[in-house]
């Protein structure tokens, strides 16, 4: 297509562009105004038919149909702008039907919410079909909504369609920088925070088998993690379990989010987080480079190990994770090796102290050995030793117990003296002490009390002491020195 084409390849002869330039002249003539009065006059109730006839008369000389005027429209634009230009803008919307892509492009004004210009842009199969490769191939994404870019343009209005840049060429570079840019903010954030190294003071469980994955039920990447944790050599036996999540697309952040809330929730005692975009060509990063998300992944409890990017590609969240892989099968490697790494330890640990306890017996063997070789002669040394202090220390028993014999003998004689005198005494005092107490009970006898003249009276065999004791009817038994009497007190 060439200048003087337009997509439909009609032509502009030459003699259009005078009639053009002469329509310029007429609307910036009076000519215009005498138009814009007419305009103003049908607003209000038509007074004056004559008038109004007379400026459509002179008008017919310059009535275009639409279609001849958008055609001088555009070639005054292809006059007026008649090479490519290079526009910085972001995708606001970018669509592929048949072949063909059609963008809406932006710029927003500096609080990034309001557009301050806004057009339609297209790039034609012809050049989407190098564009599109191209710039996935560069930047590791397609083109997608929400991106900046820097496109080649040149303008084009179309007499059925209207206005819109034609896209020729991108610069990735310009995305690639935005991007970084963009990534360098998060980080920036991050830092500020303090939450950028997190996941770095995490370690991973020695015994690392309970896996929460998140990932889609239908990525390839997940299968192959699955089948590589299953195929270990080792055998070890691990439970992955799948927390569905989008991987593409532009709810990549909300579904990631909501997956590590349900993790985080979970009654199940996970050891760690497994990312898993994987699989196919290289798609979409743009949803995984979100502050929210990253804030989530930085602040989560446990380890998080990346498997979103490829070995040239990246992200944010692989930049501040626990621990970053190529590939799901490499993260399934990275759990095999931990627990590898601890097997070995363990098994290290295992022939260390075999080894330090074999040196230990064969040492005490060898101690046993000679102790064995020496009691023999150490005993005989000692026997000889012992009988010899036996005989000393018996024979200083035997004079002690000598001494103390005669001493004891000695102490014997003397307390047996003293204790027949002691009794002797005290048979003596006890007799004197017999001798009064039967004075004594010889002088309460009442025997002889009754022999100088008293008596006793007795009330049911008990001593009468006072007549009140005593009530009419009772029987009374007096004992005198020389017979009884029984009375009744009336």
């Amino acid at each position: 297509m060439n200048d003087n084409q337009d997509p439909a390849g009609n032509s502009h002869p030459a003699q259009e562009r005078e009639e053009l330039r002469n329509l310029r002249h007429y609307t910036c003539s009076g000519q215009r105004g005498t138009r814009q009065t007419a305009t103003a006059k049908n607003k209000e109730p038509m007074r004056d038919q004559t008038l109004f006839s007379d400026t459509m008369m002179d008008m017919d000389e310059t009535r275009f149909t639409l279609s001849e005027l958008n055609r001088k429209v555009a070639q005054a634009i292809s006059d007026g702008l008649d090479r490519d230009y290079w526009v910085e803008a972001e995708l606001a919307e970018c669509r592929v039907n048949k072949g063909h892509c059609y963008m809406t492009l932006v710029e927003k004004d500096e609080a990034g919410a309001t557009p301050k210009a806004k057009a339609s842009a297209k790039c034609w199969a012809s050049n989407w079909q190098r564009i599109a490769p191209f710039f996935e191939r560069e930047t590791g994404q397609p083109l997608h909504a929400g991106l900046k870019v820097l496109l080649k343009v040149y303008p084009q209005f179309h007499e059925a369609y209207g206005f819109s840049w034609i896209v020729t060429d991108i610069n990735p570079a310009y995305t690639l920088g935005d991007l970084v840019r963009r990534r360098q903010e998060i980080v920036r954030c991050l830092k500020q925070k303090q939450l950028y190294d997190l996941q770095r003071r995490l370690r991973l469980p020695l015994f690392c088998q309970r896996v929460a994955v998140v990932s889609s039920s239908t990525a390839a990447g997940y299968g192959d993690f699955c089948a590589q944790l299953a195929a270990n050599p080792c055998g070890f036996r691990f439970a992955a379990t799948l927390f569905q999540a989008t991987m593409q697309g532009e709810t990549v952040e909300r579904s990631i989010i909501a997956a590590l809330d349900r993790i985080a929730s979970s009654d199940e005692p996970f050891d760690c987080v497994v990312i898993i975009r994987g699989g196919g060509d290289t798609s979409d990063f743009s949803g995984f480079e979100t502050l929210p998300l990253a804030e989530k992944v930085a602040r989560f409890p446990l380890p998080v190990i990346s498997g979103i990017g490829h070995e040239r590609d990246g992200c944010v969240i692989d930049e501040i994770s626990f621990a970053q892989v190529i590939t799901p099968t490499a993260a399934a490697q990275l759990l095999i090796e931990n627990l590898k790494t601890t097997l070995d330890t363990i098994e290290d640990a295992q022939q260390r102290i075999a080894s330090r306890a074999t040196e230990k017996l064969a040492a005490s063997r060898m101690r046993l050995s000679a102790l064995s070789e020496a009691i023999p002669r150490l005993f005989s040394v000692v026997k000889i030793q012992q009988t010899s202090r036996l005989d000393r220390l018996y024979q200083r028993l035997a004079t002690a117990m000598g001494r103390k014999t005669q001493a004891a003998v000695a102490q014997i004689e003397s307390l047996r003296q003293q204790m027949v005198a002691a009794s002797a005494r005290r048979l003596s005092d006890e007799r004197h002490r017999i001798e009064l107490a039967e004075g004594r009970a010889k002088a309460l006898d009442p025997a002889l009390l009754l022999k100088r003249g008293y008596s006793i009276t007795l009330h049911n065999g008990k001593a009468v002491r006072s007549a009140q004791a005593l009530k009419p009817g009772d029987r009374i038994e007096t004992r005198l020195n020389e017979g009884t009497l029984i009375s009744t007190v009336e």
